[in-house]
């Protein structure tokens, strides 16, 4: 008996603050898996794993809160502020969440998955094994006032956060499909059940 088919892997990318997880409920909804970078990036340097320890190794105990775990307001302070913090930083994390992300991509049997990454135009070259990009793109001063509430932070915060991000045009260069998110989340709806039905009729690889 032959193996099932392999899964085709979209990945879904945008600036911070666009709107990627409200897309991506609305493909879950339709009964689609989609493996999150973020939620990796979680896992991987959970207290007990080697890139926690990678983490300490690099930035000392310092960086632990009481329970053992990664304290990500602090090091999200010191890595905005901080360029070879962050370098040192995504160095330990990044590799990991490939890994866990392609592991994942490669048990998926069905017409496809996603991946949701946000980072994906800063590390394109690591990615090239995905069969299409779906940009979730908004407008700068919108991802700044969305970003703003979000986080509870100030403008300048929010604006140096973007600026360590790829620019529009660059996402924009790698997209195969763009959803523009400027305006109520419901728009969301027609957009997302059009891709779908765009992805179920892409041949399933072998």
């Amino acid at each position: 008996m032959s193996e099932p088919s392999r899964a085709r892997v979209i990945a879904l990318t945008g600036g911070v603050a666009a709107g990627k997880s409200a897309v991506a409920r609305r493909f879950e909804a339709l009964g689609i898996r989609v493996h999150d970078a973020d939620v990796a990036a979680r896992e991987v340097i959970e207290p007990g794993t080697p890139g926690l320890a990678a983490v300490v190794d690099a930035f000392g105990a310092g960086v632990l809160d009481a329970s053992g775990r990664l304290d990500r307001p602090a090091m999200r302070q010191r890595v905005f502020a901080d360029p070879a913090a962050r370098r040192a930083l995504e160095a330990i994390i990044h590799p990991r969440v490939r890994q866990w992300l392609l592991d994942r991509a490669q048990a998926e049997r069905g017409p496809y998955c996603l991946l949701a990454i946000p980072l994906l135009a800063e590390n394109i070259g690591h990615y090239r094994w995905v069969d299409r990009v779906l940009l979730v793109d908004a407008p700068e001063p919108l991802q700044v006032a969305r970003l703003m509430a979000r986080d509870g932070i100030d403008e300048t915060l929010a604006r140096r956060m973007l600026a360590h991000q790829a620019s529009r045009a660059e996402r924009l260069a790698l997209a195969d499909d763009v959803i523009v998110n400027d305006g109520d989340e419901s728009a969301l709806d027609a957009a997302v059940a059009a891709l779908h039905q765009r992805y179920l009729s892409l041949p399933i690889r072998s």
